[in-house]
Order: structure tokens, then sequence, then C-alpha cells
């Protein structure tokens, strides 16, 4: 995923992995980035962030599961939670 500012910054990020296309994963990053602008994180860094917590959730699933295809949206939140809590 790359991220871009009107000012020409950029972020690559290169956490998440094909899990990701399913169903509701979208819904869940948007929900993860609401959250954290909800936690007064500026939106450039809240979308960031967004993007590679929601990746590294779904990375977490894969190593600890080996589940990739037929990764369940409802999986990805409870993953980010765990993996934000550890890093806090």
């Amino acid at each position: 995923t790359l991220m871009a500012t009107a000012d020409g910054i950029v972020y690559t990020n290169t956490s998440g992995n094909a899990g990701l296309a399913t169903a509701g994963s979208g819904d869940v990053l948007s929900g993860i980035i609401g959250s954290l602008l909800a936690q007064g994180i500026p939106i450039f860094q809240a979308a960031c962030a967004g993007v590679w917590l929601h990746g590294a959730a779904a990375d977490v699933i894969k190593h600890s599961s080996q589940i990739e295809t037929g990764m369940l949206a409802g999986e990805i939140a409870p993953a980010a939670r765990w993996l934000r809590n550890i890093l806090s």
C-alpha cells in the first residue's frame, strides 16, 4: 500500500498478505483508522498506522494459525487489538 500527502510525503506499507482480500476487510481497516483518529492521532499518521496495523494483524493470523486463504474479517480486529496492546 502506498499513501501520500498533497505535499509529496509518501509512506510505503509492506505489512499484510493475501488473506486481507476478503469481504469486510476494508471495513475493519476503516474502523481501525477511525479509532486512531478518535484517539487524537493526526490524520496522515493515523492512516499510515492503521494500514500497517491492519496488515500486521493479518500477518499475526497467518503466522499463528497458518491461515491466509479464507481469513475472515472478524478475525482481523481481535488480532489488531492484541497487537496494538502489546506495542503500547
